[in-house]
């Protein structure tokens, strides 16, 4: 068969080299110290590897690279199970516990692969022909073993979408409780990093399911794979995108020209700036205004009498901290000073989150483990 160069060919191909690009970024240097960074380093592999499956089947490439014919199948596994990961990892500073057990499906189809990689050429020649050149002739083919001794395989596709569904469940659950956490509204349209961003990017991983569905009732076998492969890439773009207008997100680290540049049009004075930075410091002298537990960015550049704008750019350029970051650091400061009071040691640490502003103890204990290291328990024998 001919080779076919094309739109949908052009655009394919350029998500898997951005999903290599990207993933090598967010997986060296100093990004990579950043646990939801390597998440999302591999889920762009994890894309880039799918989309280049469905470039060389769609190209007729797969002709001339027959070996690797379904090289990439296990890593449906991962397209919703990385980022869930990254969700989990970037709220809370970790994995869930036991996500090993998350992996199970995906190393399984690694390993149950060899059935189907492990066989004549002859073999992987009629499997590309059979989902995406129907209209070809067959091979005679003799298999070296079975292919599919379970009988599983061709319910690949619906393993793929339970997997997809839940993992983006998962990950919109734990969104809308951070949310909560932080007395914000879920639909706010008030920028609120890294929670927006976060809260952006898994909605819009939620019409996956729904193109997914769409391609496979609409054709046969993968002959509309074209158009996934396309939707990825999109969302390998928006991605690229928030790597650069949201370092907060994946904590990429900064040089002293990139706040600057997120900032380039701000009327903030350099005079100002530093104004306002006094008037905060004179404010935690004075107050402990993050001991409210409905304490939000609004309400503090109210206190402050400043734009919530200028008071954000001053958060990131001067304390190099996003307004939640500056938050859970003053409330984790002071459980820190109550904790080591003997004269507090009959205080429960479900009440010393509710005097440092935490309405979930939950919360509480992720912040403080996140800042410290220890635990509020840990901490207060160590004390």
């Amino acid at each position: 068969m001919p080779i076919r160069i094309d739109f949908f060919a052009i655009t394919i191909l350029l998500g898997v080299v951005q999903g290599l690009l990207l993933g090598g970024l967010l997986l060296t240097g100093q990004r990579a110290k950043s646990v939801a960074n390597r998440m999302m380093g591999w889920k762009m592999l994890a894309f880039s590897a799918a989309i280049l499956e469905v470039f060389l089947c769609y190209t007729n490439y797969q002709f001339q690279t027959l070996w690797a014919d379904n090289f990439a199948e296990p890593t449906n596994f991962l397209l919703a199970l990385l980022p869930f990961f990254f969700v989990y990892a970037r709220l809370h500073g970790r994995l869930p516990h036991s996500y090993g057990w998350h992996l199970a499906p995906f190393i399984f189809w690694c390993i149950y692969s060899v059935f189907w990689q492990h066989q004549p050429l002859d073999y992987k020649y009629n499997s590309y022909l059979d989902a995406w050149h129907p209209d070809l002739p067959f091979r005679d083919v003799s298999l070296w073993h079975s292919e599919d001794p379970l009988h599983i395989r061709e319910h690949v596709n619906d393993f793929t979408l339970v997997s997809i569904l839940l993992y983006i469940g998962l990950s919109l659950r734990e969104i809308i409780r951070s949310f909560r956490q932080n007395q914000l509204n879920f639909f706010t349209l008030t920028p609120t990093p890294p929670l927006t961003p976060l809260r952006n990017l898994t909605l819009l991983s939620c019409l996956f399911p729904l193109v997914f569905i769409g391609v496979k009732l609409t054709f046969e076998e993968d002959l509309g794979d074209y158009l996934l492969g396309s939707w990825i890439t999109f969302y390998v773009y928006v991605t690229s995108y928030l790597v650069v207008s949201h370092s907060s997100l994946f904590q990429v680290e900064s040089t002293d020209s990139e706040p600057k540049k997120k900032y380039e049009k701000s009327s903030l004075s350099e005079d100002h700036g530093t104004l306002i930075l006094q008037k905060l410091q004179q404010l935690l002298e004075t107050e402990k205004p993050y001991t409210d537990n409905d304490f939000t960015l609004p309400k503090l550049a109210q206190r402050l009498s400043v734009s919530q704008h200028h008071l954000s750019q001053v958060l990131n350029d001067r304390l190099q901290q996003s307004f939640f970051d500056w938050l859970a650091y003053h409330r984790v400061e002071e459980a820190k000073r109550l904790l080591a009071d003997p004269g507090l040691s009959h205080l429960k640490i479900d009440e010393i989150a509710e005097r440092v502003g935490y309405n979930s103890t939950s919360a509480f204990h992720t912040a403080f483990k996140r800042n410290t290291g220890n635990t509020p328990a840990q901490f207060r024998n160590q004390a």
